[in-house]
């Protein structure tokens, strides 16, 4: 495993912070942890980590808005979150996915399962980096290598998974894809999150690109349609 894979680890138990950080370790992975929310952000700016494990609860700011500063951040707008969360809470998917989360792991942590899942998010985004390809449909230029969309010459900023979502169903344009179809095909089958993920992307994507591009087809999924 290479040391130029990093993951930060926020969490306000010191004991969850000992036990990934150890196991992390010695899978190879180059580790930074933090304490609360603040000193996440703080840590994520300077660390700059392609991967953060997040508590959700914790004190003065849960893991929800730390997702969302992060996320805010033009440096780590592309940061894969997983959302670390005990069995008792009761907290909105919808919201954390909002925030930018990309996957959700349930306390006591099993480190087996979370290596596998970290594991499987480093090969993917290896493979990710190899395709490069420009598209153009319409008024829209979306460039796979420097991962910028345009419409009418101006740039529209898109986080990684909405961009990749953008880009897949623009390669298969008027094909109507579940939302099954959609996490397989942009989330990969090692990543547990749930199909309203899908909608709360596609309503990302919609707000910036506009809302005429990507259909919903009722019952069954999305399309995208080239309306130029």
């Amino acid at each position: 495993m290479s040391k130029n894979n990093k993951v930060l680890v926020v969490d306000d138990e010191p004991d969850i912070l000992e036990l990934l950080q150890y196991n992390l370790e010695k899978e190879g992975y180059e580790v930074r942890t933090a304490p609360s929310g603040m000193k996440g952000i703080e840590v994520a700016k300077e660390f700059l980590p392609q991967l953060i494990l997040l508590d959700i609860m914790m004190p003065k700011m849960d893991g929800v808005e730390t997702c969302r500063r992060i996320k805010e951040i033009t440096k780590l707008k592309d940061v894969f979150i997983i959302f670390l969360t005990a069995r008792s809470e009761e907290y909105s998917e919808v919201a954390a996915f909002d925030a930018g989360a990309d996957d959700y792991l349930t306390k006591p942590i099993k480190p087996r399962a979370l290596m596998s899942r970290v594991s499987a998010f480093f090969r993917r985004d290896s493979k990710n980096k190899i395709e490069h390809e420009s598209v153009k449909i319409g008024r829209l230029i979306i460039d796979r290598s420097s991962y910028v969309v345009k419409k009418n010459d101006e740039e529209i900023v898109l986080p990684k998974k909405e961009f990749e979502l953008l880009y897949f169903l623009t390669q298969h344009p008027n094909t109507v894809f579940s939302r099954d179809d959609l996490l397989k095909k942009i989330w990969g089958t090692d990543v547990f999150v749930v199909p309203r993920t899908v909608d709360v992307h596609i309503r990302k994507v919609r707000e910036k690109i506009g809302e005429d591009y990507i259909k919903t087809v009722k019952g069954i999924g999305y399309k995208f349609e080239n309306i130029d």
